[in-house]
C-alpha cells in the first residue's frame, strides 16, 4: 500500500482512513478452505470496479488437499504483476502463518484465525499482528455444521470493511457464485460476510481507501487465461474439439464440452491423448479447425499423430498448458519447460507455428490469431500457455465481439481442378478444397501420412519428398514475413534487455521500470511469436551489450534455458544468455533484479 503507512487510532476515536492507490493481499490455508473463492471475489469486483488486478495461486497436487495461496494484487493504476510483498496477510493455520510471515512487508498487516494461530512475539516488531476468532465467530454467525464451508466468507467480509470494498457488488458476486443451489447455501454466505463485515478492527487499525481508478473506455471484463483461452477459440470460429482431463488443460476442456453446444459445436473428451489429436485431425480434414490439448505428457503422446498433421497439411490447434515437469513432476505448478517439445518434438522434419501468449487478455487474441494462421498456412499451431496465466485472474477491456468473431463455415463451392500440395503456389500454400466439394476436372486429391505428389498418391520419389519437405518449411518461412517485429519496452538501445515469454512479461515490464527509476539502463522485449520468429530481431539485439532471457525452466548443460538457446541456434550471438529458475513459482521482480546483478557480475562487467 505505497501510498500509506500503518498506523494505529488513539483509543476511542475514529479509525484512521488512508488512501491508497494499490494493495496486495495473500491468504493463506488449506485447499479445502474456499480461499480461491475469497481471492476469486475480490478480483471480481476490482474487475468490476475499474480497477485493475492480477492474481496468483498455488493448490496442492495430491486429492488429499493441503496447503495452499491466494494471492490478488488491486490497483487504481497499471498493474503488471501479481506483486512481491503483500500489505496484508491472512492465515489460517498456524502453518499459514509460520511460512508466509515473510511474504509482508515490513510494517505489513498479519490478520490471522486467533482460534488457530499463536503469534510469534519476536514477529509483533516487524508486523502489525491482528487477531480475529475467525473459526468461533463463522459457527456463531452460521451454525456449527458450516464451519469449515463459511470462514472463507467471513474472512472476505473483515477484507471489505478494512478497504471500504463496495459492500452491493460484493453480495452480487456472492449471490452469482451460488446460483442454481439450495437458496439456503447463498443466505447462508451472505450471512457469513455481513458478520465479518460488522466485526469491528477499526480501533485495532486503520482502514484503507482505495483512490479512484484510471477511467478506461467500454466495460471491463474479469476471467483467468483458461477462461479467455476458450471464449477466444470459440470467437475464432472454433466448433469441434477433443480432449482428455489433464492439469491444468481440463478448465479450458471443460469450457467447451459446457459452450460449444450453444453455438452448434462439439467437443468430445476421448479414451487417451492419441484418441483426441486423431478426432481433431479427422475434423480438420473434414474442413473444421478443431482443437485438442494438454500439458507436457499429454503432449509427448499427441506427437505421432502431430506429424500425419504436418504432412498432411491439415490446420490444427494444440493448446498447451505447461506445468512443472517432466512426468507428472508438479502438476499444479508453473513452468516453461514445453517450449522444445512444441517446436521440435516428434519425428522426421515436421514443421509447426507456436504461439505464447503473455497475459490474459492476450490468450483471448492469441487464439483468434492461432486459427487464422492454421487456416492460411494449413498447419498445425501450438498456443503455449502455463500454470500462471492459466489460473490467474486479469480484468481487461471487453473485445469487440462483431469485430473479432469469425464463422470459418467450410467453403463447398464447386472448382475447376486441384493440387492440394501445388508446388508452384505462392508461398508454397495451397488453398485448401474440403472432402464434398465438387471438382470439375474429376481429379479429386486424397490427404496421407506418406509423402505424396501434388495430387496427394503416395511417392517414394527422393526428388519429390525434397521438394515437399521444402514446401512444408517455406510456408513457415513465408509466415515469418509477415509477422510484426516486436516493440521494446523502454528504450531501443541500451545495457542489458531483458527478453520474456509467456507470463514472464509483467514482472519483466516492472523491473524495467523499477530498474530504470534507479538508474540503470535496462529494457524489455516479449516474445509472442516462437516458432518461427519474427524478423528483424538482431537489428533489436545488436542495440544493447547484454541480451538475458528469463525463463521459469531450467538452465540447461550450457547455462540458458529452451528460448535461449532457441535465439542462440538462431542468431549464433554468445551474448544471449539466460536467467532461470524452476521453484514453481512466478518470478517477482526483485528476484528478476537480483539476478540481472549477479548475471552482469559474474562477467565482469
Amino acid at each position: 500500500m505505497s501510498d500509506a503507512t500503518l498506523a494505529v487510532s488513539s483509543s476511542g476515536g475514529a479509525p484512521k482512513v488512508s488512501k491508497i492507490s494499490e494493495a496486495i493481499i495473500r491468504i493463506a490455508g488449506n485447499s479445502q478452505d474456499g480461499i480461491q473463492a475469497i481471492g476469486g471475489f475480490l478480483a471480481r469486483l476490482a474487475g468490476r470496479s475499474e480497477q485493475e488486478v492480477m492474481t496468483f495461486m498455488t493448490i496442492p497436487s495430491t486429492i488429499s488437499g493441503g496447503p495452499s495461496i491466494f494471492q490478488v494484487r488491486i490497483g487504481s493504476g497499471e498493474v503488471l504483476s501479481s506483486g512481491d510483498d503483500a500489505d496484508v496477510l491472512l492465515a489460517f493455520y498456524q502453518h499459514s502463518y509460520e511460512e508466509h510471515i515473510s511474504s509482508l512487508k515490513k510494517g505489513g498487516i498479519a490478520l490471522y484465525d486467533s482460534d488457530h494461530v499463536e503469534p510469534k512475539e519476536e514477529w509483533k516488531k516487524d508486523y502489525y499482528h491482528v487477531g480475529i476468532p475467525i473459526s468461533s465467530l463463522t459457527v456463531e454467525a452460521i451454525g456449527g455444521t458450516a464451519k469449515d464451508k463459511g470462514k472463507n466468507i467471513y474472512s472476505l467480509g473483515l477484507i471489505a470493511k478494512m478497504f471500504d470494498l463496495n459492500v452491493p457488488k460484493l453480495e452480487k458476486l456472492v449471490t452469482e457464485r451460488f446460483t442454481g443451489k439450495d437458496p439456503s447455501i447463498a443466505k447462508n454466505a451472505l450471512a457469513a460476510f455481513h458478520a465479518g463485515y460488522s466485526r469491528s478492527v477499526g480501533n485495532l487499525i486503520e482502514t484503507f481507501h482505495f483512490v479512484e481508478s484510471q477511467k478506461r473506455e467500454g466495460q471491463q471484463i474479469v476471467m483467468n487465461g483458461n477462461e479467455a483461452l476458450g471464449f477466444g477459440l470459440i470467437a475464432a470460429g472454433v466448433r469441434f474439439g477433443a480432449g482428455y482431463p489433464i492439469t491444468p488443460w481440463s478448465d479450458i476442456m471443460e469450457l467447451l464440452r459446457r459452450e460449444l453446444p450453444k453455438y452448434g459445436g462439439t467437443f468430445v473428451q476421448t479414451e487417451d491423448e492419441i484418441a483426441a489429436i486423431s478426432m481433431a485431425i479427422g475434423a480438420g480434414y473434414a474442413g473444421r479447425v478443431a482443437v485438442t490439448g494438454s500439458s507436457g505428457p499429454g503432449i509427448s503422446l499427441k506427437t505421432e499423430a502431430l506429424g500425419w498433421a504436418v504432412m498432411a497439411e491439415i490446420p490444427l490447434i494444440i493448446v498447451d498448458v505447461q506445468r512443472g515437469g517432466p512426468s507428472t513432476g508438479m502438476p499444479t505448478n508453473i513452468e516453461q519447460s514445453d517450449l522444445n517439445i512444441a517446436c521440435f518434438g516428434g519425428h522426421g522434419d515436421s514443421p509447426r507455428v507456436v504461439l505464447a501468449p503473455s497475459t490474459v487478455e492476450d490468450c483471448f487474441y492469441t487464439a483468434i490469431e492461432a486459427v487464422n494462421i492454421a487456416r492460411s498456412f494449413n498447419v498445425p499451431v501450438f498456443i503455449l500457455s502455463d500454470q500462471a496465466i492459466a489460473t490467474r485472474i486479469e480484468a481487461f477491456p471487453e473485445p469487440n465481439l462483431e469485430k473479432v468473431c469469425q464463422d470459418i463455415s467450410p467453403d463447398l463451392t464447386t472448382v475447376a481442378d486441384h493440387k492440394p500440395y501445388d508446388l508452384s503456389a505462392p508461398n508454397s500454400v495451397t488453398k485448401r478444397v474440403v472432402p464434398g466439394t465438387r471438382i470439375a476436372s474429376g481429379k479429386y486429391p486424397i490427404a496421407t501420412g506418406l509423402e505424396h505428389d501434388e495430387l496427394g498418391h503416395p511417392t517414394g520419389s527422393p526428388k519429390l519428398h525434397m521438394a515437399m519437405s521444402a514446401k512444408r518449411r517455406k510456408k513457415l518461412q513465408a509466415l515469418a514475413n509477415t509477422l510484426p517485429v516486436p516493440k521494446v519496452y523502454g528504450p531501443p538501445e541500451g545495457n542489458v534487455l531483458l527478453v520474456s515469454w509467456g507470463s514472464t512479461q509483467g514482472p519483466i515490464r516492472e523491473a524495467v521500470d523499477r530498474a530504470r527509476a534507479a538508474g540503470d539502463s535496462i529494457s524489455g522485449l516479449d516474445l509472442r511469436h516462437i516458432n518461427p520468429l519474427p524478423n528483424g530481431l538482431e537489428n533489436i539485439f545488436s542495440g544493447f551489450h547484454h541480451v538475458l532471457v528469463v525463463e521459469t525452466n531450467d538452465e540447461g548443460l550450457y547455462g540458458y534455458g529452451q528460448l535461449a538457446g532457441v535465439l542462440r541456434a538462431r542468431f549464433a550471438d554468445p551474448k544471449i544468455r539466460g536467467i532461470n529458475k524452476t521453484d514453481g513459482l512466478t518470478w517477482k521482480v526483485k528476484e528478476i533484479l537480483e539476478r540481472v546483478t549477479a548475471k552482469l557480475a559474474s562477467n565482469g562487467k
